[in-house]
């Protein structure tokens, strides 16, 4: 596989959307909301297998910064303080490529949580 690189970093701050196009012509938009509850971080992702943290209530998080880490990935800081996350440039791709099963299954694992994307609030649970 060889290695991506970009060659467009944009982020829309009214639309909360990052913007990535890379050498290979692939473009994505990603929505800071997918960004933060998919963040590579330790946090989030826990320290092994079965450990990922459930994130909700984000959904009108904002990207503060978004950092260069040398030639290979970006930081992203959020307005909740979280900015531990190192996004690399196949990892940036790979959100990009599998944004929509990804979100469908966040969806899901919220719906079952009984936890939502609006701060604050936490569904009903049935039964």
């Amino acid at each position: 596989m060889s290695t991506l690189f970009p060659v467009d970093i944009v982020l829309h701050k009214v639309s909360q959307v990052l913007e990535i196009a890379f050498d290979n012509g692939e473009r994505f938009e990603l929505p800071a909301e997918y960004l933060r509850t998919h963040s590579p971080s330790a946090e989030v992702q826990g320290h092994g297998p079965g450990q990922q943290v459930l994130v909700y209530g984000r959904k009108y998080i904002k990207i503060m910064a978004v950092e260069p880490v040398g030639n290979y990935a970006l930081q992203l800081r959020f307005d909740d303080g979280h900015a531990s996350g190192i996004y690399s440039w196949q990892l940036l791709a790979e959100l990009g490529r599998n944004h929509e099963r990804n979100w469908q299954a966040y969806l899901g694992a919220l719906e079952q949580a009984g936890r939502s994307r609006e701060p604050g609030v936490r569904r009903k649970q049935d039964g």
